[in-house]
């Protein structure tokens, strides 16, 4: 699926703004699905009006996840040079690998099949609690609880045993997989040296996840596989004009902007895959999705949203580009200076190109619209910025074309980057989707989804 995208000669407003908070607009559709890439015939679950059912083990431990990543008092609990994504990969992966362990199925790592009857449950409670002690030990004792009222819910004892050796083995496999992945090098610093056009972090920052390019993607063959190719240059009409809208959008005191934009331009400014996995968590409880179902669901999404998260930045430091705010402040010929411009939204200490929002929203849009067979989905999304603040959108891409849209209200983003970003994800989404032991696709009818954010504890089987 490609995002239809706004025009760069677009101000991105009334159209897209007014579309994603009427459920009743229609958003552009995806192509439709071709043969040779039509989902497996998995039957699908029944969606009467039965009461939704409560969480799965999957659906209970991403929460779990979230939960973390978003602890910032009395410290963060996510090290500042780590990646949230890598975590719910490896999170969903292990739970992946431990339900196809005792339901069947092609796992993402084949070094474990159980040959006797186990629960499932178990499996993914083991497994998901394993790699979340590994990752945040300091949150072991807890973690402990929780798991341990999870398997006391669960009868047969016997198949609940089972159920946890496969966890733990899931887990492990993970684990040692991911182990010399890159990710805990120290960042190195950027050396780049300054210049029109090239990006310098806003003092006192420094340049973030300088290393991450260089970790070892989930599924892609490398980092640059899908390496959007070179923007314009800042004396092209397209940068100059992509630019100035930035300029006239993206003030903090901008009076071209609608209030709705301004909303927008916060709305999404909390962690976007964190977003996503809400959105993942409602529409799966909204479809009734079995616990194999959401292993999948959320398998794909997340080794999607980190390997585009690794490819995005192999991308930033290839190429460089400076910020909105360095630009205009600083001018350049074509473009005149304005010294005291200053953004909605924070400027993020690394590269503009390609965006981030947008790579990370256009592949889980993607994932979505796949799994479920349709991207026609009534939503309802929570902003993690802006409590009790939601919008409405007609499906999964138009939510993905407005949080990449917010970049540009935010000022903090041209609509170059943002369409780089969006092609990026995509790319990288559909490569998971195509290639490899995730390639197994299943669908659910479309109903309406809104996504919350509290959590509630999961009926054990």
């Amino acid at each position: 699926m490609t995002l239809p995208r706004p025009s760069v000669l677009s101000v991105l407003a009334g159209a897209l703004a007014a579309a994603a908070v009427a459920p009743a607009a229609g958003a552009a559709q995806p192509p439709p699905t071709s043969a040779s890439s039509a989902p497996s015939a998995t039957p699908r679950p029944s969606t009467n009006a039965a009461p939704a059912p409560s969480p799965n083990a999957v659906i209970e431990w991403n929460r779990t996840l979230l939960a973390i990543v978003r602890t910032k008092t009395p410290q963060p609990l996510q090290p500042p040079t780590i990646h949230a994504t890598r975590a719910f990969a490896m999170l969903h992966l292990g739970i992946y690998d431990a339900v196809a362990a005792v339901v069947g199925g092609k796992p993402y790592l084949p070094e474990h099949i159980l040959k006797r009857s186990a629960s499932p449950t178990a499996a993914a409670d083991q497994a998901a609690h394993d790699v979340l002690v590994a990752l945040y030990p300091s949150q072991q004792a807890s973690l402990d609880k929780e798991l341990s009222a999870d398997l006391a819910g669960i009868r047969p004892e016997t198949r609940s045993a089972r159920g946890v050796q496969a966890g733990a083995a899931a887990a492990q496999a993970i684990l040692a997989n991911r182990a010399q992945d890159g990710s805990a090098v120290a960042p190195p610093l950027y050396s780049v040296p300054p210049g029109p056009g090239v990006f310098e972090p806003t003092p006192p920052a420094t340049a973030a996840f300088t290393h991450w390019a260089n970790v070892k993607p989930f599924l892609l063959v490398r980092a640059s596989q899908f390496r959007p190719s070179a923007p314009p240059p800042l004396s092209s009409t397209a940068y100059i004009q992509s630019l100035q809208q930035v300029e006239s959008l993206g003030q903090n005191n901008s009076t071209t902007r609608t209030p709705d934009q301004t909303t927008v331009g916060t709305f999404w400014s909390g962690g976007i895959w964190d977003y996503w996995n809400e959105i993942a968590q409602s529409a799966s409880l909204a479809h009734h999705d079995t616990l194999a179902q959401d292993a999948q669901l959320f398998a794909q999404l997340n080794a999607s949203l980190a390997d585009s998260v690794i490819a995005f930045y192999d991308a930033k430091y290839t190429y460089d580009v400076w910020r909105p705010q360095s630009a205009i402040r600083s001018g350049f010929p074509g473009f005149a200076a304005n010294p005291t411009w200053t953004p909605l939204g924070k400027t993020p200490s690394e590269p503009s190109y390609p965006g981030a929002h947008a790579a990370i929203s256009s592949a889980a849009a993607t994932v979505l619209s796949s799994f479920f067979r349709s991207d026609a989905q009534a939503l309802t999304v929570t902003s993690e910025v802006m409590p009790g603040t939601t919008r409405q959108f007609s499906g999964f891409a138009a939510a993905a074309n407005e949080a990449s849209a917010s970049r540009v209200f935010a000022g903090v983003h041209t609509q170059l980057d943002e369409d780089a970003g969006q092609q990026l994800g995509d790319s990288v989404a559909r490569f998971v989707l195509h290639n490899g032991p995730l390639a197994i696709r299943r669908a659910t009818p479309a109903r309406h989804v809104r996504h919350t954010r509290h959590a509630s504890r999961a009926t054990r089987r």
